[in-house]
């Protein structure tokens, strides 16, 4: 198993962190435009193997030629947002860079697998789709787990529990107008309205909503990124060990939900060949609306591209 993580900045050097960690590869290459940073960082996790107890090789480099026949590669290269941006802000300078990107993948590793966290993430995941060639079940998007994540996070601060008996579920569009579904969130499988009301519901909603902003807020020059490694390591170990896990992803919709020709956060069935499923839920007419119109905001963005 080769894994290849494309921008050695926070997101990226985080992910390589975890999948060597998690020994989830034979080897990781890193691989960055700027000279000496994914050498460097490729390096300094590698003499932390040792310490930590993997073998997992990781290596560091400038060239797609090392990435060469790549089972899974995960993008994260792109511009940060900074305060005051919009995810959709950066959706002409990050097209540039997935395309490139992109044409470098299908050149170098025709068979991969291609998971994309750069921002506007559902737009990029189109981009990728559409400059690799590759099926839509080879190319999706990290978003609803890193979403649901903050929702639940945001649930065990407000009640003083465990994040791990909170369950729920973010879909639509990685942006403002994502749909939480308080509905089918639970806390140990008791419905959230059990343990707080819907004004309390709502502010929840909306933080997480704004999740990734508030942290862009706080750190002025960036924006987040453990919490996005995290989950797309989630995504790469059900790839790679085939679980089969149900996850919310960003996957190309092809009449599910009433939707066409558009990515947008979905729970999906992920095993060795990707998507293995998309699982259609049945959801309210409010619902649906909020998930149609967190779409539309998507397709207007993808309708901007020159591809």
């Amino acid at each position: 198993m080769k894994i290849t993580v494309i921008g050695a900045g926070n997101v990226g050097a985080t992910t390589a962190c975890k999948l060597v960690e998690k020994d989830l590869a034979n080897e990781v290459v890193l691989l960055d435009i700027v000279e000496g940073i994914p050498q460097g960082k490729a390096l300094d996790l590698w003499e932390s193997a040792p310490i930590e107890g993997f073998d997992t090789r990781c290596i560091g480099t400038n060239s797609y030629e090392e990435t060469a026949n790549s089972d899974i590669v995960v993008v994260t290269a792109g511009l940060p947002r900074k305060p005051g941006m919009s995810r959709d802000d950066l959706l002409e300078m990050n097209t540039e860079i997935v395309k490139n990107v992109s044409e470098n993948i299908r050149n170098t590793s025709p068979e991969a697998i291609v998971i994309v966290v750069s921002n506007p993430l559902d737009v990029m995941t189109y981009v990728a789709l559409k400059v690799t060639g590759f099926t839509a079940q080879r190319v999706f998007g990290m978003a609803g787990i890193l979403d649901t994540a903050r929702f639940r996070s945001f649930i065990a601060l407000e009640l003083g529990v465990s994040v791990r008996d909170i369950s729920a579920l973010v879909l639509g569009g990685h942006g403002d107008s994502m749909v939480p579904l308080p509905r089918f969130t639970t806390v140990s499988g008791v419905p959230l309205a059990a343990f707080m009301d819907q004004a309390t519901i709502d502010r929840l909603i909306q933080r997480t909503r704004d999740g990734g902003a508030e942290i862009v807020k706080y750190l002025k020059t960036g924006s987040a990124y453990y919490a996005p490694a995290a989950a797309v390591v989630e995504m790469v170990e059900s790839v790679v060990k085939d679980k089969n896990r149900v996850l919310p992803c960003s996957c190309f919709l092809q009449g599910e939900y009433g939707l066409e020709d558009v990515y947008v956060g979905v729970p999906a069935r992920l095993g060795s060949q990707g998507v293995v499923e998309v699982i259609e839920l049945e959801l309210t007419a409010e619902e649906k609306e909020a998930l149609h119109k967190s779409a539309e905001g998507v397709k207007n963005n993808i309708a901007k591209l020159k591809l």
